[in-house]
């Protein structure tokens, strides 16, 4: 490249026109998942304080959100479930249930806008008394039982029109397991997008208010998350999870793993997921409640770089605002 002052890359960017000409990235509708918040109650919505502008939505409202969703151009919604605290106990028995929140919300979004993709966390933690993904034993999160377990959730869900099941909890082995277990049951075209690299991050506090975990919760969850520091660890977990047989694969948090999301994708170049969660969610909110920071270019900026870290896809509780800015 020609030095200065024969080249002034300036020149690029003095226009609009210029700018839109030569931008590398660009993200769309296209690329969000709208991350919901579904919720047993009889109110049609209740806050959560910690997420401003997120809501719990019960089953007649999550059938909304998805009509909402197809008119935004809104490819899929993933819903994560708040149920009574009344019903959980220790091994997250309602975590299956066929007659619970999680099926009928399924049945309601895909009768309301079939053309929506329903997306389905299968993890205990929900539906725990004690907070944890699996099932807790003497202080110990025991990998196989719970992977049983994990297969009658995921069974449930795709029995009730769920369109991809997305483990979180980070056991060994339960995509393998999950695979087979779908397979043999005739649901051979229900996808799995694998949370494959998953930390065990302080960015999740408020989704664990979201969906009542927080105050359950025993201990902490390093035992089966993944460690911060580690990044090769990360492109084992991925190449295990694409072995057994994910579709797609996922890497949680988001802003603060991009560079795991670069690896990923440029290592493995499979379907590749970003999660915005919920922490990241809440400091954008709460900067631009005082004043600090213009919180919409904020929200649009930080989606843009998962695209530009190489992410096919975000799932982020943002995405029908910034679906209605892309849509103009």
């Amino acid at each position: 490249m020609a030095s200065y002052p024969s080249t002034r890359l300036r020149r690029l960017r003095q226009t609009d026109w210029t700018r839109r000409l030569v931008r590398e990235h660009t993200l769309t509708p296209d690329d969000l998942i709208w991350t919901v918040i579904v919720s047993d109650r009889a109110d049609p919505t209740e806050a959560v304080p910690s997420m401003p502008g997120v809501e719990r939505l019960n089953v007649a409202k999550a059938a909304k959100s998805a009509v909402r969703a197809r008119a935004l151009g809104i490819p899929a919604i993933a819903i994560f479930p708040n149920i009574d605290p009344s019903l959980k106990d220790d091994q997250g028995s309602k975590a299956d249930d066929p007659d619970g929140l999680v099926a009928n919300c399924i049945k309601a979004m895909k009768d309301a806008a079939p053309e929506v993709g329903i997306i389905c966390d299968v993890a205990l933690d929900p539906f725990t008394n004690h907070g944890h993904d699996g099932i807790l034993e003497n202080g110990e999160i025991l990998n196989d039982p719970t992977i049983e377990r994990l297969i009658e959730q995921a069974l449930m869900q795709a029995e009730a029109g769920c369109d991809v099941i997305a483990p979180s909890d980070m056991m060994d082995g339960r995509v393998g397991a999950l695979r087979t277990a779908l397979d043999e049951e005739g649901f051979e075209s229900v996808l799995i997008l694998s949370y494959a690299a998953k930390y065990a991050s302080a960015f999740y506090g408020p989704y664990r208010d979201a969906i009542g975990s927080s105050t359950a919760l025993q201990g902490d969850k390093k035992t089966y998350q993944m460690d911060p520091a580690n990044t090769d660890e990360a492109l084992r977990e991925v190449a295990l999870d694409i072995d057994e047989g994910a579709d797609m694969v996922m890497v949680k948090p988001g802003m603060p793993y991009l560079d795991i999301v670069a690896r990923v994708k440029a290592e493995f170049e499979m379907p590749t997921y970003a999660f915005q969660v919920s922490g990241e969610y809440a400091m954008i909110k709460a900067a631009e409640a005082n004043g600090w920071i213009d919180g919409e270019r904020a929200m649009m900026e930080s989606l843009l770089a998962f695209k530009r870290a190489g992410a096919d896809g975000i799932l982020t509780y943002f995405a029908p605002w910034a679906a209605e800015i892309l849509n103009g």
